[in-house]
């Protein structure tokens, strides 16, 4: 029989195997504190202990870490699946469920900063609805506050500027 700590690990990996898209920080960790399988310090624990195994991989974007479960992840999870109970695993598929169908129902629109390997600032802002993506622009921008600017006006002028795209392409 697993650990509970190991349990832990094997709910953010079964969470992973079973959605298409990453999940972030608060979204993993919605799903095991509401239920109180653990604290938030052993979740964070396990969470890095599996980054560290290079069972999940993590990016950060505008401050939100995402994680996705890699090849050795899913290997690690097929051994010792058995160890995760059926109730819990359908805990895991009714939450992805209820979550997915909230985020496929809304348009999202992501954009964040980067510093290039030149040391300039590109912009990339998207337009996703029902997890397709519309556009996915990469804009340079001359400096840090440009950038910023950019990625805060995105959300409110998306539509403008798609419609503008399309009508000089259409």
């Amino acid at each position: 029989m697993a650990t509970p700590f190991t349990v832990y690990k094997l709910i953010v990996l079964y969470m992973l195997q079973n959605t298409e898209n990453t999940l972030t920080n608060s979204q993993i960790s919605e799903f095991i504190l509401d239920r109180e399988y653990t604290n938030y310090f052993h979740l964070q624990q396990a969470i890095s202990e599996l980054v560290e195994a290079e069972l999940i991989t993590m990016d950060t974007r505008s401050n939100v870490s995402h994680y996705r479960i890699t090849e050795d992840g899913i290997k690690t999870l097929s051994f010792f699946q058995k160890d995760l109970s059926p109730e819990i695993k359908q805990e895991v598929r009714e939450y992805l469920k209820s979550t997915g169908f909230k985020a496929q129902e809304r348009i999202v629109t992501p954009a964040d900063y980067y510093i290039t390997k030149q040391g300039t600032y590109s912009v990339r802002c998207q337009l996703i609805e029902k997890g397709n993506s519309l556009i996915d622009l990469n804009i340079a921008a001359p400096n840090l506050e440009a950038a910023q600017s950019i990625c805060k006006k995105w959300s409110t002028h998306y539509q403008e500027i798609y419609g503008k795209i399309m009508e000089e392409l259409l």
